[in-house]
């Protein structure tokens, strides 16, 4: 049975919004890219289990949020939400409470919106972040990169500017209280978190760093633990390189990253104790992989390259969790974030 994945791009040069994408596992093939959603810059998007899609957009000097539907193909903007300044960098959705919740790296904001039945976004609340930052060029400011909910339904948010972990509990009318924070070491460049399907473990991606951390979760006070360091690219890699998206495979035993620059996934294989091994890296045939993420069934991986303009499929084999190249040069403009429709 064929699936479609919904391609979040940037609309720098020829792209026009969102685009669809079949996957036919049989052929194991990426077929029909095709203009979903026209929209301004939708760098990151989240479908909802009603088949909604939320997410970034900009509007000439104005960015924010929007809602859609997409039924049978024909697309509808519900709701949007727009202020001044740069668009967010993130968005994370809470289904149980349907709240919408928004990352902007520019403003070192999280915005919480409530969604109603038909669609309408309402902000309820908005967290500045403040305070010291690392020592990196990019760290010159807080810089707010994703914001999502934990296995225990609070809102984890990464700071790359402030090498930052803060957890916040979530009341059902979208108000946010902050209860913990963890700090990277210096220049880690926090971006992205994934947790361990047993909701007790964390993987944490460092965007300026090049780096992964495993991390202890602790639900009764939303605390942290490190217990692991480790690269995402070989030792001796001296080129640029930005660390960018992290899934963990459903079994757990699995943790996928992308390396921009090297331009590679890097797989990492869960030990007995919850730290990870480095087992493979495969090239995304493609320039800055800044997305990419597993077929329902997890037999496949699709990744997506930036500045090539192209998406790149793998089949992804279940016991060892290994890619293999299946398909290369599928052609998509600008795409950034790859979600399951």
């Amino acid at each position: 049975m064929s699936e479609r994945f919904l391609i979040g791009t940037y609309t720098k040069k020829t792209s026009k919004g969102m685009y669809a994408v079949t996957l036919d596992p049989v052929a194991g093939k990426l077929t029909d890219v095709k203009l979903a959603i026209p929209s301004q810059k939708p760098a990151y998007l989240q479908v909802g289990n009603d088949g909604r899609v939320y997410a970034v957009k900009q509007v000439d000097d104005q960015g924010g949020v929007a809602s859609y539907s997409l039924a049978d193909d024909n697309a509808k903007m519900l709701s949007e939400v727009l202020a001044a300044g740069a668009p967010p960098a993130y968005v994370g959705l809470d289904e149980e409470r349907q709240l919408l919740f928004s990352a902007n790296y520019h403003t070192a904001k999280v915005d919480v919106f409530k969604i109603s039945p038909d669609g309408q976004l309402t902000q309820t609340d908005s967290v500045l972040h403040e305070g010291a930052t690392g020592p990196q060029p990019e760290q010159e400011a807080p810089h707010v990169h994703y914001a999502d909910l934990t296995p225990d339904k609070r809102l984890v948010v990464c700071d790359l500017g402030m090498d930052l972990v803060v957890v916040y509990d979530v009341s059902a009318d979208g108000k946010l209280t902050a209860v913990s924070r963890y700090k990277c070491e210096d220049g880690f460049g926090t971006r992205h978190i994934a947790f361990h399907p047993n909701g007790k473990y964390a993987y944490l991606l460092g965007e300026l760093s090049s780096k992964l951390e495993v991390l202890k979760y602790n639900a009764k006070d939303a605390s942290f633990t490190h217990l692991q360091t480790i690269k995402t690219i070989p030792a001796d890699w001296t080129a640029h390189n930005g660390a960018a998206a992290i899934r963990i495979s459903h079994d757990g035993k699995f943790v996928y990253t992308s390396n921009r620059g090297e331009n590679t996934i890097a797989v990492f294989a869960i030990q007995p104790d919850f730290t990870v091994k480095h087992i493979q890296s495969i090239s995304t045939e493609g320039d800055f992989p800044r997305d990419f993420n597993l077929s329902k069934d997890e037999h496949f991986l699709l990744a997506s390259n930036q500045n090539s303009d192209n998406l790149t499929l793998y089949k992804r084999d279940a016991e060892s969790g290994k890619l293999t190249l299946r398909q290369k040069d599928v052609a998509c403009p600008e795409p950034v974030c790859v979600m399951n429709w």
